[in-house]
């Protein structure tokens, strides 16, 4: 098979980012709120000065989201802290008039990766290496170095930042002072489809020396001014600017803790303006408000009260269950709760619940140990709290009401109950128990509006449809639903995009804008699915109808997952055929066998690696890696790329499948617990190459947040 060649690089990334150690939050929230001391953004949306980086890294987990447009040309830039020492961006770019593109306006993808060699000491400055445009076209494509040392004091109001560096490849192409790593370096070359890791380009040509200062006079204002190594040559050999200076000068202004804004003058005949948004997960715009928890019932001893723990209330296992139940259904639905079944005895109770109000799962265990503490006689010791999903049980938490008793109000409490808490797996089935028997049939529908945006259309860099969304299901079963959504379009431009180029693979994906054009109301999914469990440790699902918008047909999925493990299996088979244009229920002549086998990894600090291998719609053979890192309170950013036995010229423009997703839930927003979550996936283009089958209920997503690792990583959770 032909595979581009990043392999190796992507592997040394993933594992970097994999184990690289993590400062804690508290430092990095605090970093967020100094105003003074926080990194700025360039014009190409990083840390940085005007148009020179700078050797500052951002807090950890900070998202930063530039828009910069000088000479016609406009940059929109999302960076990512991904650790302390790795961040990455994605860049979008607009130039008018460029002299090598037919189009007005000449539009860009790329991808920067820099790494922070030094943190910045009492006497040693930030060092940084970083890689810019390295795996797109390459019309901005260089390399650099750079050193920043933050200098203030009584005699200096504010703080005072200085930086050097020395670049390469477009950073390296004014005031060169040599080639120390061989001189052959080929230029920009238009129509080039990108994609591929240029290594042996990298720190090559000509090098270039840049230098700034940026003196952040108070919480407000902020002044730069940089030499820079940037001759912009194709931009001035087609006339769009006049570069007459090498010095570049700005004003900066914060209009509040997350926004800036700044005015410059660059390169001495042109003006430009910068928005800066940065916006750190563990610092919501509205603070959550949960509803304070009830104190724990501390039990009598059994010497102050032995009548409470030799109670017969339970002489009947069954007749027990029910009174708890019959008492636990509404006061789980008070907590936003939802009670399936529970079983009891004198000394253990086991309760299995679904969680519709908290998008931490460790919240829901605790909100449901307190009230079993207060409504269970005191004879039961032993809860056995699972979460449960589409009647997938995640996990059995294993608590002794006694810790629960004792730790409460301890200095270190979620470490120590922790410490003596059990997780197993949840059995398939609970033999002997009361079961909630208004939970089925279910009806569930909905309406209202809904959002679907296209990027980066070489006419128009965003389109959208908006309409109205109804979706509706039945559910007469535990684990059997029938579910359907309904699409009506009442405005947008979607139906307007156009596809251009020579497609040599079956158009399995690039042919969306004839789905766009294909009718105002549309069946984007109909479907009858049922998943199980088929031992603690092993899951299952069967799907079959409309999957969704552009295929139809049946998939399989099994998963194997302990409760403590960090790794998981799985397979998922389909057989599907591409449906008719207008999205109602006709279909094409395509069929497709596709499927994947797939690993996942739960590393520390909050990273989940995805490796999948198989085959994919257009028939390619090959393999899909993802790393995605998760916050605490359900922020979740990360990148993929996909190879297969297609090669960059089949695939077209990109050279290869690749993107960036963003998962951010509602109630960072709205400041009060819900499930709810607003997540994107940004492709810089969207081919046939490495194209995967978008299956509803993929079973691994709904399983992880009730295990070990997803708890642990919101444990804190269980005492709110």
């Amino acid at each position: 098979m032909r595979f581009p060649k990043i392999t190796v690089l992507g592997a040394s990334l993933l594992g970097c980012a994999a184990f690289w150690p993590v400062a804690t939050f508290a430092q990095d929230e605090d970093a967020f709120f100094n105003l003074a001391g926080r990194p700025t953004l360039n014009f190409y949306g990083v840390p940085g000065l005007i148009d020179m980086p700078s050797a500052e890294a951002l807090p950890d987990g900070q998202v930063a989201v530039a828009v910069s447009n000088f000479a016609g040309q406009t940059r929109t830039t999302l960076t990512f802290q991904a650790l302390p020492r790795i961040q990455a961006s994605f860049r979008y770019s607009g130039i008018k008039d460029a002299g090598f593109s037919s189009f007005d306006t000449y539009r860009d993808r790329s991808f920067d990766v820099r790494f922070l060699l030094n943190r910045e000491s009492r006497y040693l400055p930030a060092v940084t290496v970083g890689l810019q445009d390295f795996a797109g076209t390459g019309i901005y494509a260089g390399e650099f170095i750079a050193a920043t040392k933050n200098f203030s004091g009584d005699r200096i109001p504010g703080t005072i930042k200085a930086t050097v560096g020395l670049g390469w490849g477009r950073l390296g192409s004014s005031g060169g002072i040599g080639s120390p790593f061989g001189s052959d370096r080929p230029s920009f070359t238009p129509g080039d489809t990108g994609g591929d890791f240029s290594t042996d380009q990298w720190f090559r040509g000509e090098m270039a020396p840049f230098a700034g200062l940026e003196w952040q006079i108070n919480d407000k204002w902020g002044v730069k001014a940089e030499y820079s190594s940037d001759a912009y040559t194709l931009e001035t050999s087609n006339g769009s600017f006049d570069r007459e200076s090498r010095f570049n000068f700005a004003t900066e202004y914060q209009v509040s803790e997350r926004l800036r804004v700044g005015g410059y003058y660059l390169f001495g005949s042109e003006f430009g303006v910068n928005l800066q948004m940065q916006l750190h997960p563990n610092r919501p715009i509205t603070n959550m408000r949960l509803p304070a928890p009830r104190p724990y019932y501390i039990r009598p001893s059994r010497r102050e009260n032995p009548e409470s723990y030799t109670t017969d209330w339970y002489a009947s296992q069954e007749g027990g269950s029910v009174l708890i139940r019959d008492a636990l259904i509404p006061l789980l639905e008070a907590e936003g709760l939802t009670l399936i079944e529970v079983r009891t005895s004198t000394s253990e109770t086991e309760v299995r619940y679904t969680n519709g109000r908290y998008g931490a799962t460790a919240v829901s265990v605790g909100r449901v140990a307190r009230v079993l503490a207060r409504l269970l006689p005191d004879s039961v010791e032993t809860f056995r709290i699972v979460p449960v999903v589409g009647n997938l049980a995640q996990s059995a938490v294993v608590f002794r009401r006694s810790d629960l008793e004792a730790l409460e109000f301890s200095s270190d409490a979620p470490a120590a109950l922790l410490a003596v808490t059990g997780f197993e797996g949840a059995a398939p089935t609970l033999i002997g128990s009361a079961r909630n028997e208004a939970l089925y049939p279910a009806y569930n529908w909905s309406i209202g509006p809904y959002l679907k945006q296209r990027y980066f259309d070489a006419n128009e860099p965003v389109r959208f449809d908006l309409g109205v969304d109804i979706t509706a299901s039945f559910e007469p079963a535990p684990g059997w639903k029938l579910a359907g959504r309904l699409q009506h379009r009442l405005t947008g431009n979607l139906e307007d995009s156009e596809t251009s180029g020579e497609f040599l693979l079956p158009r399995v994906r690039s042919n969306a804008a004839a789905y766009d054009r294909g009718g105002r109301t549309t069946v984007t999914n109909l479907y009858l699915s049922r998943q199980w469990k088929i031992s603690p440790d092993i899951y299952a699902r069967v799907t079959g109808g409309y999957l969704e918008r552009m295929y139809g047909g049946i998939s399989g999925e099994v998963l194997w997952k302990p409760v403590a493990s960090r790794l998981a299996l799985g397979v998922e088979a389909n057989y599907v055929k591409q449906r008719a244009f207008d999205d109602l229920l006709g279909f094409q002549d395509y069929t497709v066998a596709t499927g994947h086998a797939s690993a996942y990894y739960e590393f520390k600090n909050g990273f989940t690696g995805q490796l999948d291998v198989g085959r994919y719609l257009a028939g390619d053979v090959g393999a899909t890696v993802t790393l995605e890192r998760e916050f605490s309170n359900g922020w979740r950013l990360g990148g993929f790329f996909t190879l297969t036995d297609v090669s960059k010229e089949e695939f077209g423009v990109g050279s290869f499948d690749k993107g960036v997703k963003l998962t951010i839930p509602a109630s960072w927003f709205i400041g009060r617990p819900t499930k709810d979550t607003r997540s994107i996936t940004v492709r810089p283009f969207e081919r046939d190459g490495g194209a995967r089958l978008s299956t509803p209920g993929r079973l691994y997503e709904q399983v992880r947040s009730g295990h070990r690792a997803g708890l642990v990583g919101n444990w804190s959770g269980v005492w709110e």
